[in-house]
């Protein structure tokens, strides 16, 4: 079975997290039909996209069609498990070669969980390359 992930940070091809993706790329590029906060957070420059839909802005990323053992290694590596990790959940993104609206899983954090002090930038259209140039891995991630 294959499931659809919207991918905006670490995941997406070549960044950081991208061994870990073991999906096949839908063609094109994608952005959230909501806004959603799209921060980089802490002193590792990790990430978030927040649950809050209707603020911050459209979100730029990548879609992936992964199967079973790629999902969940992807729930791995964003901590579904752990009480201060992502949650996967189902958003509505838009784009591609040929436009259409997909729904598919993105690894989002909960409003409770952002500390605004701990924001280094953002909200952030699109995570790009020199933002993933600051990012820092767990130390059992590496």
């Amino acid at each position: 079975m294959e499931h659809l992930v919207f991918v905006f940070g670490t995941l997406k091809e070549g960044f950081p997290n991208f061994a870990t993706n073991r999906g096949v790329r839908v063609a094109g590029s994608f952005r959230t039909c909501a806004a959603y906060p799209l921060y980089l957070v802490g002193d590792r420059h990790v990430p978030w996209l927040v649950n809050s839909p209707g603020t911050g802005v459209r979100v730029s990323g990548e879609v992936f069609r992964v199967d079973v053992a790629t999902l969940a290694a992807m729930d791995r590596l964003e901590g579904v498990s752990r009480p201060d990790g992502y949650r996967r959940e189902e958003l509505e993104v838009e784009g591609g070669d040929s436009p259409r609206l997909l729904l598919a899983y993105a690894y989002l954090k909960q409003p409770g969980q952002l500390v605004m002090s701990e924001v280094r930038a953002g909200p952030l259209e699109e995570y790009k390359l020199e933002h993933a140039a600051r990012y820092r891995p767990r130390p059992n991630d590496q």
